[in-house]
């Protein structure tokens, strides 16, 4: 009699993400393939996946291409959302984020929440008893990095020997979660910035330790040429975040130096993208000819938060049954 080996599991099933550090790099790499399936596959073939279940959108802070995507997301798979924003829901201010998420998790089946301070939405995910979903935070933003790698794998294939270059802030969200996910994929990663805004030694050390399994290393350069040479991937955000514009005169003279240009990109390899969460700033963090030039992925950047989006509902709402391991 023949042993029958058991179905494989769904690691992720019912778990929350609020950063990329919490997969293990063959979950976010399971992940990346699942994104890359959904979008290959026609909608109609999984409109049942995520029938009856809903998903609330709490966004204290604005959105386009998150609140979308998911709202997207959910009809393509079946399920519905519901959405509050600003003052509506506020994370420990109008009531305590524990309070707000045992109540919240008695009516639907997963939250997104895109909020400030990170602290906070920890404490929410622990009380919650449904998953939850980082949209964004001061510290992360783990869906804009799915989107991110799954573009760049559609480009390349793999990220494992590829050089990405990020330009401009390499302290915030996107810079940090873009780094994660490449260096655990094994890339090598090379911020160009000014000591004002590189990665402390401790995030370059984090970052290096994370990406060894892999092979994927960590740099910061304060020369601009020198991040970029020989890069398989620029990739910037502007240079002021929301919330912070009070910075905004002083972030643009420090930073001037770093706007991806059409002369930097040529210090790359010819075959380089360019890569932008978006919203941008033409004539600032980008030049125009760069960011609206042949080189530029940013609008299927753009796209595949949809589909990286559709694979983490259907990763950890579901068992993900008939999918690709």
């Amino acid at each position: 009699m023949y042993a029958v080996a058991p179905a494989p599991t769904n690691p992720l099933a019912g778990r929350s993400l609020l950063s990329v550090e919490e997969l293990a790099a063959g979950e976010l790499a399971w992940l990346v393939r699942l994104a890359r399936y959904l979008k290959a596959a026609p909608v109609h073939e999984h409109r049942a996946l995520l029938r009856g279940r809903t998903l609330a959108l709490l966004f204290e802070k604005p959105s386009l291409r998150t609140r979308v995507s998911f709202e997207v997301a959910m009809q393509h798979l079946g399920g519905q959302t519901l959405f509050a924003a600003g003052g509506e829901f506020l994370i420990g201010t109008r009531e305590s984020p524990e309070d707000a998420a045992q109540v919240l998790s008695r009516y639907v089946d997963a939250i997104v929440v895109r909020t400030h301070a990170h602290e906070p939405l920890i404490q929410f995910a622990n009380a919650a008893s449904v998953p939850v979903i980082n949209g964004l935070s001061a510290y992360a933003h783990p869906c804009q990095a799915l989107a991110d790698v799954l573009t760049i794998e559609e480009r390349f294939g793999a990220l494992g020997g590829l050089t990405i270059a990020y330009l401009g802030d390499g302290r915030n969200n996107v810079a940090y979660s873009l780094a994660q996910a490449c260096v655990m994929l094994g890339a090598r990663v090379h911020v160009g910035a000014p000591n004002s805004h590189r990665p402390s030694e401790a995030t370059l050390a984090a970052l290096n330790a994370l990406g060894e399994p892999a092979g994927g290393s960590a740099r910061a350069f304060a020369d601009p040429v020198r991040a970029v040479r020989g890069a398989d991937v620029i990739y910037t955000d502007v240079w002021t975040s929301m919330g912070e514009e009070r910075y905004r005169e002083r972030n643009d003279a420090m930073l001037r130096p770093y706007a991806v240009t059409p002369e930097l990109v040529g210090y790359a390899q010819p075959h380089a993208i360019f890569m932008h969460c978006l919203p941008a700033h033409r004539g600032e963090e980008v030049s125009p000819g760069v960011i609206d030039g042949a080189q530029s992925a940013v609008f299927d950047q753009a796209e595949n938060r949809l589909h990286a989006q559709k694979a983490l509902l259907v990763a950890l709402l579901t068992d993900a049954k008939g999918m690709p391991q």
